[in-house]
């Protein structure tokens, strides 16, 4: 059974893509704690925990998730990108990727922000043109 970001990494399920490869898979989170939240996957792995992974599935989406990062922080203004390993709401390993400003900007238990379509389609576009740039 496919998970809903498998779903997403096939196209099956619409998303607002930021980088792509063969293994793995960055998109903007629906319920963002900022603007430019993202979410890394992988592709063809469907576990729900990121230390079940093997290393070198691992190492990918670190290697991944560090050049998506760094794509973000051109993209969005922070002072840094925050990095949290949840996996609880969803059972497919996967990554946020917050812009942070400050320490309270990683807290999940804020109230998501409330983004357009257009505002979401501009974000990803910016993030992609920036991992397109590394």
């Amino acid at each position: 059974m496919s998970t809903i970001f498998t779903k997403i990494a096939k196209g099956e399920i619409p998303s607002y893509k930021v980088a792509e490869n063969e293994d793995f898979y960055a998109f903007l989170d629906i319920n963002p704690l900022a603007k430019g939240h993202t979410l890394v996957i992988p592709k063809n792995v469907e576990d729900d925990y990121i230390f079940h992974l093997d290393d070198d599935v691992y190492m990918g989406l670190c290697a991944f998730a560090k050049k998506v990062a760094e794509a973000i922080k051109a993209a969005v203004p922070c002072k840094r990108v925050g990095v949290a390993v949840l996996g609880m709401e969803v059972p497919h390993t996967h990554i946020h990727l917050v812009p942070l400003n400050s320490e309270s900007d990683l807290d999940f238990r804020k109230k998501k922000l409330e983004l357009s379509a257009e505002e979401f389609a501009s974000v990803a576009e910016s993030i992609l043109k920036e991992y397109e740039k590394l």
